[in-house]
């Protein structure tokens, strides 16, 4: 066909967008500023480069990163395969030796036939199809063509609570109310007593925190309503109890009292299957939130979907401004896909990278969008990056159970559960697939 497809960004969603767009027999030009020039995390020449980690997370089919890394199979993915076949000794996760990842997936993609590589940093758009797969780093003139893309729907920072599903909740602990009884009793409410809250406050003031980059402007110089609750706590024994924690207009309706605190859940998706804390985002490391969050009433057995993450992150409003299918809603020939979109995680990326090109592909050729099921885990997750239920309070989101539709049937054991989603998620992709004739025009 004479259609091109502009890719910009050769990590891991630019390389699966350029691929899936290729072998649908569509020309490509894949734009990547390395080694002209580097982001501050970027240290390789490879495409895909794995900054932070060389885990790709769990493999085993019943977990949510197992079930989304053989969704991107079924889909055709580049970077799954890839990882594989240079993976290392990791228990039960799928761990890489990142630079033989990294030239695997380099040669894969220099070697197609019908993708270009067009080495140098990209300062304007292209004319036609395009993918802006440039990353959470991206560079100040690209920055400048997103921003004027997305008017105000840009974020340069990831300020984001724990979220907890709802079903791990102790609700004998906790209960629904609205401060001052207005509106609807929207939140659950963890109250506290002077004991628990005190202890509380002890065990997050002395607990661990991560490190930032040097590249990383802390947030508190951006923006004062994000505030790590840590440091918070660190103002003083009380500040926590005048803020996120104030229990004014709250009555416990076992005890018709107010608490001494009481920390905030707020619903974060439209059924209800997940809760955020309220005020509640953090530098704490991931099983230090675990330990000490965990000592909230009600929290004690809490699963933790997401982890509170405070760092350099530009992400767009999503919600506000892509389809399901990662297109834009006011410029129909423009795509975003990676970090950017808000999905988090590695694999989370790369997958959406794979939507975005089959996206492109279907635009070109006058076929329907391929919406994926909602009760697959590519489907959610690119469900919940364009719902506008989410606009004005998005945060980034990784691949969790939290986020499928409930199963209807009540099963307790946590893994026969989730092998449960598993298996629904696999059948409803495929069924989905034959229905479109995926095989044979993408």
């Amino acid at each position: 066909m004479s259609e091109t497809v502009n890719v910009i960004g050769a990590g891991l969603a630019g390389c699966e967008a350029a691929w899936r767009i290729a072998q649908s027999g569509i020309n490509v030009k894949l734009y990547e500023m390395k080694p002209d020039k580097y982001t501050p995390a970027h240290k390789y020449s490879g495409f895909a480069e794995l900054v932070c980690s060389n885990s790709l997370k769990a493999a085993r089919l019943e977990s949510a990163a197992g079930l989304l890394k053989y969704e991107m199979e079924l889909l055709g993915s580049l970077t799954v395969p890839c990882a594989k076949e240079n993976s290392v000794e990791a228990g039960g996760a799928l761990a890489v030796d990142r630079e033989k990842f990294s030239d695997a997936v380099t040669e894969k993609i220099s070697s197609h036939p019908l993708i270009e590589i067009i080495p140098g940093e990209v300062t304007a758009l292209p004319e036609g199809y395009t993918i802006i797969a440039t990353g959470p780093l991206t560079s100040g003139a690209m920055a400048d063509v997103i921003k004027e893309l997305c008017g105000e729907g840009l974020s340069f920072y990831d300020a984001a609570a724990p979220i907890v599903t709802y079903d791990s909740l102790d609700k004998e602990k906790v209960f629904y109310a609205s401060r001052y009884g207005r509106g609807e009793a929207d939140y659950v409410n963890c109250p506290m007593n002077k004991e628990e809250y005190l202890a509380f406050y002890e065990a997050l003031i002395s607990a661990e925190k991560v490190q930032l980059k040097d590249f990383e402007t802390h947030p508190f110089s951006v923006y004062e309503g994000c505030m790590p609750i840590e440091e918070l706590a660190r103002r003083g024994i009380d500040t926590m109890r005048f803020g996120p924690m104030k229990p004014v207009g709250i009555d416990d309706p076992r005890t018709g009292r107010r608490p001494y605190a009481v920390v905030q859940l707020r619903r974060e998706n439209r059924e209800g299957t997940l809760f955020n804390l309220v005020g509640f985002q953090t530098n704490l490391k991931f099983g230090e939130q675990k330990r000490v969050f965990s000592m909230i009433p009600g929290l004690e057995n809490a699963e933790f979907m997401r982890y509170g993450v405070m760092h350099r992150n530009t992400f767009i409003n999503s919600p506000e401004l892509l389809n399901a299918d990662f297109s834009m809603r006011t410029h129909p020939e423009v795509f975003f896909a990676g970090q950017m979109t808000g999905v988090e995680g590695y694999m989370e990326s790369a997958a959406s990278g794979i939507i975005a090109g089959i996206a492109a592909v279907r635009k070109i050729r006058g076929l329907e969008p391929l919406i994926l099921p909602k009760d697959t885990m590519t489907g959610a997750l690119s469900a919940y990056i364009s719902d506008p239920f989410n606009s004005g309070k998005f945060q980034p989101m990784g691949a969790n159970m939290g986020i499928l539709p409930d199963i209807g049937v009540r099963i307790r054991d946590k893994k026969e559960k989730y092998g449960a989603y598993a298996e629904r998620a696999v059948n409803s992709l495929k069924k989905e697939l034959e229905r479109i004739g995926y095989e044979d025009h993408c």
